[in-house]
């Protein structure tokens, strides 16, 4: 029975007109499968599902989510992390994915996790900082959204210059990202940039290439975060998440949201927060 598939030109691309088709002819997609957004139970027979391929250094994995999850599209990631996705889908049902034979090259990777420490930002933090991200939820306007905390463990430079000086906050704010007084609304979003969910875990922030093409990891976390149901089920239902950054010890790492949301809203009133609404990216 012929499956109701959203395949992108990029997916397309990837697998070839002829895989495509088999897809779209219900030869190769599964009916019943575990949205690798949600995790919940989706059906190409009877709803739009995208078709998200995942590409590492050797494999490829094509997995299936809700249309209102995610769109179509190509997610490159490291080999590691891309086995690990299959681990993860693979515990839920093994129809959810199928491996596509082809190898692959990726050109970025992915990453995140609740009070973690990762690897510095493309292009943004000198060798002796790092990030520290939170993942929380934030009440604004009477709903809760989806938030990501950032702060480096260190005051950061611009590129190819040397001092004491901190420049973390003017380089997000040439990025897009608004500074914050207060937080009364929901920033705006920042085009371009995205936060990456793959089977229902947090793996990256992106940002768009300066090269062209696809959007490489600004942010990269040593393992997926586990995020709360709550958090990904905001996250769904908004498909955006919402980033804050702060200087070197301007929030600090709450262990609880309402800690967060008053360390949030002392930094905004000093004039050291900016933020920017992210889209979703991934699967």
């Amino acid at each position: 029975m012929p499956r109701m598939l959203d395949v992108s030109d990029e997916v397309r691309a990837e697998i070839g007109d002829e895989e495509a088709a088999r897809l779209l002819a219900g030869e190769s997609a599964p009916g019943s499968y575990d949205c690798t957004s949600c995790r919940t139970p989706g059906d190409s027979e009877q709803e739009r599902t995208s078709t998200v391929l995942f590409i590492g250094d050797e494999t490829a994995v094509l997995a299936f989510a809700h249309a209102t999850c995610l769109p179509s599209q190509v997610v490159q990631v490291t080999e590691e992390q891309l086995q690990g996705a299959v681990r993860s889908i693979g515990a839920v049902g093994a129809e959810s994915q199928q491996q596509v034979p082809q190898p692959h090259q990726p050109q970025y990777v992915q990453q995140p996790q609740h009070v973690q420490q990762s690897q510095q930002p493309s292009n943004l933090v000198p060798e002796q900082a790092v990030l520290g991200v939170t993942s929380g939820l934030v009440l604004i306007q009477n709903e809760l959204h989806p938030a990501l905390v950032v702060e480096p463990t260190a005051p950061v430079a611009r590129p190819g210059t040397f001092g004491s000086g901190d420049d973390f906050l003017p380089l997000l704010i040439e990025q897009g990202f608004m500074p914050l007084t207060e937080l009364a609304a929901v920033p705006p979003v920042l085009h371009g940039w995205s936060v990456l969910l793959a089977a229902g875990q947090l793996h990256a922030v992106l940002q768009p290439n300066p090269n062209g093409g696809r959007p490489v990891a600004w942010w990269q976390a040593h393992q997926p975060l586990q995020v709360t149901d709550g958090w990904r089920a905001a996250a769904n239902k908004h498909q955006q998440v919402l980033m804050f950054a702060a200087p070197v010890g301007s929030v600090g790492r709450q262990p609880r949201e309402d800690l967060m949301r008053d360390a949030l809203d002392k930094a905004a009133a000093d004039g050291k927060l900016v933020a920017a609404a992210l889209p979703l990216a991934g699967i």
